[in-house]
């Protein structure tokens, strides 16, 4: 049986797979936050950080930009462990979380790679951004309401059969 841990990953991967899908409306946070609340920290962060660059890998290239985003993912998947450890798993506090993650992480990236390693100045990177992470926002915010709630539900069923891949596991221990 596909661990769910490496369903959802694969699903999400395959989502962004999607040709012409607006690149700011996909699920990595959607699916991120529910599994950072069942499994920890490590597994939030790899989660998201493994996503970005196998599919940079098998699309854009590896690049800079890989990097960065692969790391704010990260981080996001860190944050929501904490933000998720004593929270309910319901479409209010995943709609929160997914309005702050959205802003960090587009802060994060879209203010910073252009700017900093492509010469871009930042007032055409700040304007781009508007936007983008308004796109972004409601994307994340539609889709943290009405799909990390069940997907939630889905990862919590049955603990004994939820663990990760085991190369996950020697990588990101399970909390």
């Amino acid at each position: 049986m596909v661990k769910k841990f490496f369903a959802g990953w694969l699903l999400v991967f395959l989502v962004r797979l999607i040709p012409f899908r607006p690149a700011n409306i996909e699920p990595v946070l959607t699916a991120q936050m529910p599994f950072s609340k069942r499994y920890g920290a490590a597994a939030g962060f790899c989660f998201a950080f493994a996503n970005m660059v196998i599919y940079d890998l098998f699309t854009s290239g590896i690049g800079v930009w890989t990097w960065v985003t692969a790391f704010a993912y990260g981080l996001l998947g860190i944050l929501a462990a904490l933000f998720f450890k004593n929270r309910e798993s319901s479409a209010l506090n995943y709609s929160l979380f997914a309005v702050g993650g959205t802003i960090l992480y587009d802060a994060l990236t879209g203010l910073t790679i252009g700017p900093i390693f492509f010469g871009q100045p930042f007032m055409a990177a700040l304007i781009g951004q508007i936007p983008f992470t308004a796109r972004h926002l409601l994307g994340n915010t539609i889709f943290a309401a009405l799909i990390s709630p069940a997907l939630y539900r889905w990862v919590a069923a049955n603990p004994k059969s939820v663990t990760t891949p085991k190369a996950a596991l020697e990588i990101c221990p399970q909390n």
